[in-house]
């Protein structure tokens, strides 16, 4: 068998520009107000080919997962090669769409965080406007204006990847909640302008909230499902407020290792882990 030299990207495909584009138009299409689409995040091939299997359309990456499975922590502590070896054996492994968490673009110049996202066989990605090494928020006028050569970019490249721009706020902004609100409705329109195809306000959990972001923002809108106190409203509760995409985060990897200690825990006492719990 012949090996893959160290740092050769992964490809899906002896065409990855056309491609990338195809899928990236089939991405983009599925971005429908009312009619989200839900995401089951990902962290390798085989749990790609889960969603894939289930009948989801497009498989997403979660970078905190993904860290995690190759042995890192979240923010951007994983090498730029791994991270993007790791979404191209997920490309490769599926043939729906992949779009991938690329957390902050791990310092990328727009120009090459395109060009090696297309050469793993992404056709999205998640990029956040908060520092992973301070946990601060980024300028916005400067995250507008990263977007937007993210975006110009990928336009030149004949690839337009979909771009879900991150909004920090409740995570790492400051204020009342009517503060946090008010500025994240005020990234999402920056980052619109600037080209963004969805805007992601994690953490966002409060229906009229969310019904406010939808409503201003003037673009698609993409909320975390998470578990939350008090609930947060059900996926068919997000599709009437007009959410267009529903994320899971590193929730699920998070479950499946919720699970496995469990099953490591019964082994250790001498019970079975495959028996059904008390």
């Amino acid at each position: 068998m012949t090996r893959r030299p160290p740092g050769t990207p992964y490809r899906t495909t002896g065409d990855p520009t056309g491609a990338v584009a195809g899928r990236a138009r089939t991405l983009r299409a599925l971005h429908r107000p009312g009619e989200p689409l839900v995401l089951p995040n990902i962290w390798d091939g085989a749990s790609a080919r889960i969603v894939q299997d289930a009948g989801c359309p497009v498989a997403a990456t979660s970078s905190a997962a993904v860290a995690e499975a190759l042995g890192y922590r979240d923010g951007e502590a994983t090498p730029v090669g791994e991270m993007l070896d790791a979404i191209a054996r997920i490309a490769a492994a599926v043939t729906i769409p992949v779009t991938a968490d690329l957390e902050r673009g791990y310092g990328l110049a727009p120009a090459e965080l395109v060009e090696r996202l297309a050469a793993a066989g992404a056709a999205g990605c998640n990029l956040e406007d908060s520092d992973p090494r301070t946990g601060k928020l980024v300028d916005a006028d400067e995250q507008a204006a990263y977007l937007e050569a993210v975006r110009t970019a990928g336009r030149r490249a004949g690839l337009d990847l979909v771009v879900n721009a991150r909004v920090d706020t409740y995570l790492a902004g400051t204020g009342t909640p009517a503060d946090r609100l008010a500025e994240a409705v005020r990234r999402a329109r920056l980052y619109l302008a600037a080209g963004a195809d969805c805007v992601y306000p994690i953490l966002a959990t409060d229906p009229e909230a969310i019904a406010t972001l939808v409503g201003e923002s003037g673009g698609p809108v993409n909320i975390l499902y998470r578990p939350a106190t008090p609930p947060m409203p059900s996926l068919a509760d997000l599709a009437r407020l007009g959410v267009a995409r529903v994320s899971f985060g590193a929730g699920l990897h998070r479950a499946v290792q919720v699970h496995l200690t469990r099953m490591v825990t019964d082994i250790n006492a001498g019970r079975s882990p495959y028996a059904a719990p008390a």
